[in-house]
């Protein structure tokens, strides 16, 4: 096991929590047995904490999408190219449709309301900044944001779907359908 020094290093460990069990199952005692650190150290890390620790989560997931999908979307000169890598920075995240989404999770679940703003945050921007690259690709502005908002609810729908089937496949199929939507020159 890797050596925990620092908050950032016991992220990925509190996300696979957190991604399998969701926010209710995701217990100290398993958060604990995940990351190897005991009640004292994860409150040293995290004094607010498992509601703390969930909002690092997708804090640090937001920070993920940020980079590798909104931005891109946003400051790629070509848009084309842009909507391509995002597609495929998708797939990557997700595992080919094998990993679920927390920020989707959270957002079915009863803790939604707790973590309102940054499910929120996530599902906008994502679509916004989507939107804005379909806009630049020479989609009309109520065209591009009804295809943004078509193509994440497409991804999400897919990952729900992908599990509940046990077909991780399912999900590479619909990404390709979806991209198939963009109007690329």
């Amino acid at each position: 096991m890797k050596t925990i020094r620092e908050r950032a290093d016991i992220i990925p460990a509190l996300t696979e929590v957190f991604r399998s069990h969701g926010y209710e199952g995701a217990s100290l005692a398993l958060i604990g047995q995940r990351t190897g650190l005991g009640k004292g150290s994860l409150y040293n890390f995290f004094p607010g904490g498992k509601e703390e620790m969930a909002a690092a989560v997708l804090a640090h997931i937001d920070g993920w999408f940020r980079t590798h999908v909104f931005e891109p979307l946003r400051t790629t000169a070509d848009p084309e190219a842009a909507i391509a890598t995002i597609f495929e920075a998708t797939d990557r995240y997700f595992h080919s449709g094998g990993r679920v989404c927390i920020v989707g999770v959270f957002a079915l679940s009863d803790v939604r309301d707790r973590f309102a703003e940054a499910i929120n945050a996530y599902f906008a921007e994502w679509r916004d900044a989507l939107a804005q690259a379909l806009r630049r690709l020479g989609k009309d502005p109520d065209s591009a944001s009804e295809l943004a908002e078509d193509i994440v609810a497409g991804i999400q729908g897919a990952l729900v779907t992908a599990r509940a089937l046990g077909d991780p496949s399912l999900f590479g199929r619909r990404l390709e359908r979806l991209k198939a939507l963009v109007p690329l020159r």
